[in-house]
């Protein structure tokens, strides 16, 4: 289906380039623009409603154009698209709380709706969930009883870490059960003659920077967020940060990690060596995954000394070129 998607998208875009250069006209036979429309409409399935909401408005300029009928209109580059809660899943219940409550404490189990306002708003405030239940799990085996269950009963999760996301990926979308990983926030161990640094998911980015300067290193990851968001959510997005350039990406950083599959499975790959070649590197399926693989739990990363100085410079070039010369 997918296959059949893409060769309908690239006639598709085929007939739009045309539609700017010296060509025959199109044609308003089926063999045109409506054909490769109707063909993607076809071809729709669940989960792939972007590729029709992207080009909707896009066919119908196209048509109007190509008919010669003068339609006010506009081409949107994405369009919203109507999500419906999945049936499948089931619905939170009292029984459902107690046992969370038994795993994890009264105390980690939230219900509070003022507590819970921050948990279903993203840091934009453009995007706002439903959730009634917020659960803290304090060790990977309380992460592990929790996805059992809910993979058990069909509950929905979403993990959630410091909630510092710009595109609403760490809210609900409806009524999930939020599993939030800031309670698992301890420093496991560091080795300073290799430099790497074994943590919790809910390691405030910041915290590990003030622990590793003082131990004479550097994380190879700052953010603007660094004082909320986790170590956790940054491996699950694999975020960027301001030494990416200088470090690279945490594809290259991140030497294993610890996650828990959604029925419980708990993936035990935290190596902390620099080279390994046994058997298959998980860890990068997890590497901005966020969190649809399964909730990260823990971290190993490796950590270059602290400069002995840092010289800013500031210069100013008149356009791009100058920049690359």
């Amino acid at each position: 289906m997918v296959n059949r998607n893409c060769r309908a998208t690239l006639r598709l875009l085929t007939l739009i380039n045309r539609q700017g250069h010296p060509h025959p006209p199109l044609s308003s036979s089926p063999s045109g623009i409506d054909a490769c429309w109707k063909q993607l409409q076809r071809n729709n399935v669940h989960g792939e409603h972007k590729i029709v909401s992207f080009f909707s408005p896009l066919a119908s300029s196209l048509k109007t154009r190509q008919w010669g009928v003068k339609i006010q209109s506009r081409c949107y580059g994405s369009a919203s698209v109507l999500v419906q809660r999945n049936p499948k899943f089931s619905k939170l219940n009292d029984e459902d709380v107690r046992y969370f409550e038994g795993i994890l404490g009264a105390k980690n189990v939230i219900q509070d709706d003022e507590k819970l306002i921050t948990a279903n708003t993203d840091w934009m405030r453009k995007y706002k969930g439903s959730s009634k239940l917020l659960l803290q799990p304090r060790t990977t085996d309380q992460v592990s009883e929790i996805l059992k269950y809910c993979n058990f009963r069909c509950l929905a999760v979403v993990p959630q870490g410091g909630n510092t996301g710009l595109v609403g990926g760490s809210v609900p979308v409806f009524d999930e059960v939020v599993v939030s990983l800031s309670a698992m926030s301890k420093i496991i161990s560091f080795d300073k003659v290799s430099g790497i640094l074994v943590c919790e998911a809910g390691c405030i980015l910041e915290n590990i920077i003030s622990f590793l300067d003082s131990e004479g290193f550097i994380m190879p990851l700052d953010l603007g967020a660094k004082g909320s968001c986790q170590i956790g959510g940054n491996v699950s997005t694999n975020a960027g940060g301001l030494r990416l350039l200088r470090y690279g990406s945490l594809h290259g950083n991140v030497l294993g990690i610890e996650a828990v599959l959604a029925d419980g499975t708990v993936l035990d790959m935290l190596k902390t060596l620099r080279k390994d070649n046994t058997g298959y590197d998980l860890k990068h399926l997890f590497i901005g995954s966020e969190g649809s693989l399964g909730i990260v739990t823990k971290v190993s990363i490796l950590t270059p000394p602290k400069l002995s100085s840092v010289n800013v410079a500031f210069l100013a070039c008149k356009d791009y070129s100058s920049c690359q010369a």
